[in-house]
């Protein structure tokens, strides 16, 4: 009987964590796709409150120890551990190693001799200087030149083709470089349908975790310029995140509070009725490596509006098409009035956008890692 390949995944947050987001969802739904194609999968990750050190999760058997920081040492201990036949991973040392690089990598070919494709969805320097001129400096020194030279000789996997410009730029030989775009969820069968109620042209929504890079500000900006025009102005904030008090905050001092909902966390059948109420997602991120809000928003025929510099957005938004790619607040703030003016023109965006995202499955993105791990295991 032959033994099934394991795949040791690596990252720092699994989706349980408080700040978990859409790196780790992609993670973890390719994960769970591998065991259903016979494949055993371990990821190791943070620790956080309530969650517990050892659980199996659609098939993943995840382990969980340290922190923010110390997640790094304590996966590399548990690899090396499992090399003496001790540890959490005694008797199951992984046949190949998928190392994510969250801004900085677990650098895990050091200390492993099994394959590693390092996962990467998008660079981080413009986010780096939110931990501190030391850090940033440190944190972008290890993402920019350690490990390109660390993992000279990996495979890389990105979400796509302007996060793989961004690699080349950092010295990664673009031959070593596969794009394995996002899948996406089939929407919950007990949650709001795919767009067949009439949105309300004057409601907004953000879908993003709390976090500063995702400049959320930039979207309450635009619901204190319109409400002058539009009294009507709704915005619907759907995540949570350290950064709530802070936006909370700022949208007091703009004067849209009765304007805005923040509705933190919430589970996927409320998010998808969030969704579908909206007329406009509005993406204002610093840096996306793709954008998955950007689909699920597309799910209900809701077109994105986004800044171009991001990045990952040239792609996953079609401009014109399926969105509207901008440059600043001004612009967003432009954009986001011409779709509430002209109701029309964001219901033919929604329905291009609608398209585009059935064409995307988590299927799909499997099938390129399991290519990508037939090729690293010969």
């Amino acid at each position: 009987m032959t033994t099934p390949t394991h795949v040791l995944l690596l990252c720092w947050r699994d989706t349980s964590h408080p700040q978990g987001g859409g790196s780790e969802r992609y993670l973890e739904r390719v994960g769970a796709e591998l065991v259903a194609r016979g494949m055993r999968v371990t990821l190791v990750t943070a620790a956080h409150e309530g969650s517990p050190s050892i659980e199996d999760r659609d098939g993943i058997r995840i382990l969980r120890a340290g922190g923010r920081l110390s997640v790094y040492p304590r996966a590399l201990a548990t690899i090396v551990a499992a090399r003496f036949g001790r540890g959490r991973l005694r008797g199951a040392e992984p046949d190949v190693i998928v190392d994510t690089q969250n801004g900085i990598p677990f650098f895990a070919t050091v200390v492993s001799s099994a394959p590693t494709a390092v996962l990467v969805h998008h660079c981080h320097r413009e986010q780096w200087p939110v931990a501190g001129r030391g850090l940033a400096r440190l944190g972008w020194f290890l993402e920019s030149r350690v490990s390109p030279w660390v993992h000279r000789r990996s495979s890389y996997v990105t979400v796509s083709g302007p996060s793989a410009d961004e690699l080349v730029a950092l010295g990664v030989d673009r031959d070593r470089i596969t794009v394995i775009r996002n899948g996406i969820d089939p929407l919950p069968s007990d949650g709001a349908d795919s767009g067949t109620a009439e949105p309300d042209a004057a409601r907004l929504c953000v879908l993003s975790r709390l976090v500063p890079h995702k400049q959320v500000e930039d979207a309450l900006t635009v619901v204190a310029e319109l409400r002058r025009t539009h009294p009507q102005i709704r915005l619907d904030v759907i995540g949570g995140g350290w950064w709530s008090e802070q936006l909370v905050r700022r949208a007091g001092e703009l004067g849209v509070l009765e304007h805005v909902t923040f509705h933190g966390h919430v589970g996927e059948v409320d998010k998808h009725r969030l969704l579908s109420r909206a007329a406009v997602h509005l993406m204002p991120s610093r840096k996306e490596g793709w954008g998955l809000a950007v689909m699920e928003a597309a799910q209900h025929r809701v077109p994105t509006i986004g800044y171009r510099s991001s990045v990952g957005l040239v792609e996953s938004v079609e401009h014109g098409e399926t969105g509207l790619l901008v440059d600043g607040v001004d612009e967003l703030v432009s954009a986001t009035r011409k779709l509430v003016d002209n109701p029309d023109e964001a219901v033919r965006l929604g329905h291009n956008a609608r398209r585009k995202a059935a064409g995307y499955s988590w299927s799909a993105t499997a099938d390129g890692f399991a290519a990508v791990i037939d090729d690293l295991r010969h």
